[in-house]
């Protein structure tokens, strides 16, 4: 997003119909690159009506979760590698007012969600490293996906899969196909040179019809 525009953006995603926004927040800790913070979230909350989520790439994010389910946030996810407590976060996050979900990074086997599924409202899969320049999702990214919407719905939990990568159309249509229901395609939607809305608005018409292709 042009954070010079930053209202004149909002304002366009909200008229296309964006559900939600995702803001990263990292520490420099946790993941090597900075991130927004409190005070992003209350500007983007004057803006605009758009839901915030905040994705808390960060260390001790206990310390934390309060204050952005303060500043506006209608969901907080935070990573199952930096929780000590999983279910003590999720805990935490929902007693402050806001939706809980957990984020796993590529290289962290999917076993470690096991016993946190039931505290999400979510699930963040993160298909690419973090602060990594690959063009694609990692190899084995749509199986994961898949292997995790199996396990949700064997146990009848209520936790929807969110993926966070380099999306391009056709993987957006594959990782919906595989079980994704929330998809965070910042690059195809402020990279190119029509405004965000009408970008959103393209990018999910071809999505669609991607996934009629394939069966969808």
């Amino acid at each position: 997003m042009n954070l010079a525009r930053l209202e004149d953006d909002l304002h366009a995603l909200e008229s296309a119909g964006c559900d939600e926004l995702h803001v990263d927040i990292m520490d420099g800790v946790f993941v090597p690159d900075f991130g927004f913070g409190f005070d992003t979230i209350k500007a983007v909350k004057r803006c605009c009506g758009i839901p915030c989520h905040a994705h808390l790439m960060i260390a001790h994010p206990e310390d934390y979760v309060e204050r952005f389910a303060q500043a506006g946030c209608s969901s907080v996810t935070v990573h199952v590698e930096a929780c000590v407590h999983g279910h003590r976060v999720l805990s935490q996050i929902r007693d402050a007012g806001a939706s809980p979900g957990i984020a796993i990074n590529p290289a962290t086997s999917l076993t470690k969600l096991d016993y946190l599924l039931d505290g999400a409202d979510r699930v963040l899969i993160l298909t690419i490293e973090v602060g990594s320049e690959g063009p694609a999702p990692i190899r084995n990214a749509y199986d994961r996906v898949r292997l995790l919407k199996e396990n949700i719905t064997y146990r009848e939990l209520r936790a929807k899969i969110e993926v966070e990568s380099d999306l391009d159309v056709r993987n957006a249509a594959l990782f919906l196909n595989a079980g994704a229901e929330i998809l965070v395609p910042s690059d195809p939607i402020f990279s190119g040179g029509d405004t965000p809305g009408d970008a959103l608005r393209a990018f999910k018409e071809a999505v669609a019809l991607e996934r009629k292709l394939h069966g969808k």
